[in-house]
């Protein structure tokens, strides 16, 4: 399924508007992160000595509201940006992944074929030297000699091809499978956050919650 949605010529039309897309979002939740972390600094300094000062509650707790604020997006802005740098590692890998399962069936193809040639060959070969031990005649076993060495030499250059496109055969198969191993970590990662991200979730609920009472 994905090696045939992510093979579409689309993609490749799109790729230079998503990797400008990916650029700014990341220059975005950059920018966003880091005036979160100046205003979670501004308001713990604020609310440190307002609660030293002793003032009065509504004061108080305007700037314990406004650090909480703070703080929320500070979290929701960093798992934004971790969150948006695995999903464009997941996009990449998938795209890998499809591309190589593609040469994976060209080679598989290739390989047969190959195969196909050289069984055939080999059979006619067969049938030539069976036709040569019947007939003794010197004319026909000089063609029939030429003939039976020309079909030896494209047999064994068959044989070499057929060699060559199983090593490369074995080679996309390892790539493959090294790449299927990375997308299947990659994944127990993205999973494994986003339990921590709804972990977190549910504090800032309970503690929205704890602040509304």
């Amino acid at each position: 399924r994905w090696q045939k949605i992510f093979m579409f010529p689309l993609w490749s039309k799109m790729a230079v508007f998503w990797n400008k897309m990916f650029l700014t979002i990341i220059v975005l939740l950059i920018v966003l992160f880091l005036d979160a972390v100046r205003e979670v600094r501004k308001y713990s300094s604020v609310h440190v000595n307002e609660k030293a000062a002793n003032v009065n509650s509504s004061a108080f707790d305007h700037i314990q509201m406004k650090l909480f604020r703070s703080q929320r997006n500070l979290y929701l802005s960093g798992f934004s940006l971790f969150l948006w740098l695995v999903l464009r590692r997941t996009v990449t890998l998938l795209t890998q992944l499809a591309k190589e399962m593609a040469s994976h069936a060209a080679l598989e193809t290739q390989v047969n074929d190959a195969t196909e040639a050289a069984k055939k060959y080999m059979a006619e070969n067969e049938r030539l030297q069976e036709a040569l031990s019947g007939k003794g005649n010197g004319k026909k076993k000089e063609s029939a000699d030429a003939t039976e060495e020309k079909l030896k030499e494209e047999v064994e250059h068959l044989k070499a091809e057929l060699q060559k496109t199983s090593d490369a055969f074995r080679k996309a198969k390892t790539e493959v499978a090294a790449v299927k191993k990375q997308s299947e970590g990659l994944r127990k990662e993205y999973d494994h956050l986003m339990k921590e991200f709804e972990q977190l979730q549910q504090s800032l609920n309970q503690a929205e919650d704890k602040k509304g009472l």
